[in-house]
């Protein structure tokens, strides 16, 4: 696969943790520790194929709304994440942004997010956003709402610069894993010419050929943004000559 043809930025929503560990006969917090295995390798993974951008969804601002035991034990899975992945991830030249209302999470797990992008703050060879607490239409509220603070004018450039993801360019490629066919309140905006692609497999499954095929499916599209494909093979053509 050429360069040309690798997305910049990639999005993931992780599902189907708490499956994998049921059809085991495992607590689903079970799944949830496979499932971060599974992301570091991903990390990984997004690197070696030449991904610049990786942006995945941890914990949805519905979330909030599983039992208080899973909740609980997810934040503490976070909690550990960070103490362990922080290091490798800073080593291995990974910057790290936490999106999402901080707002509900306690004082404890505000610092320790605070702290993990601090000490990841000067690396570049893979920006690596986590959607924590985080939800499309929140994002989409919370930049209306900046917006109108500083007095500007509500248009489409304004928002996408007051949105949690401001700092990269909107994903190209959007995964789901777990078999599900829907966003589920994830990037909403960002997310509009995004192609979407959807894999049976669960998450803690979600593996370096899994990744492969998805950016072999991504690199056999054509991305129009509106235009003919007449137009965007004359574009091309202009390009590479």
């Amino acid at each position: 696969m050429t360069p040309d043809r690798i997305p910049h930025h990639v999005a993931i929503v992780m599902d189907g943790n708490g499956r994998w560990a049921t059809r085991r006969y495992l607590p689903r917090i079970a799944g949830h520790k496979k499932g971060m295995d599974a992301l570091s390798a991903c990390v990984r993974h997004c690197h070696d194929r030449g991904v610049k951008v990786l942006t995945v969804f941890a914990f949805s601002s519905e979330n909030w709304k599983r039992p208080r035991e899973e909740v609980s034990s997810l934040m503490e899975l976070l909690a550990v994440a960070l103490a362990r992945e922080v290091p490798r991830l800073n080593a291995e030249g990974v910057r790290l942004f936490f999106v999402g209302d901080r707002s509900a999470l306690s004082a404890k797990v505000r610092a320790g997010l605070t702290k993990a992008e601090s000490a990841t703050a000067s690396n570049s060879r893979l920006l690596f956003n986590v959607c924590f607490n985080y939800g499309g239409r929140w994002d989409i509220a919370q930049a209306a709402a900046r917006v109108t603070a500083g007095k500007e004018a509500i248009t489409e450039e304004s928002l996408s610069a007051a949105m949690a993801l401001a700092h990269v360019p909107d994903p190209d490629l959007v995964i789901r894993t777990g078999g599900e066919r829907r966003l589920s309140n994830f990037l909403l905006w960002q997310a509009a010419y995004a192609e979407l692609y959807f894999t049976e497999k669960l998450w803690p499954e979600f593996d370096g050929a899994a990744l492969d095929d998805a950016l072999a499916d991504y690199a056999r599209r054509e991305r129009r943004f509106g235009k003919t494909s007449e137009q965007v093979s004359t574009a091309l053509a202009k390009k590479v000559a």
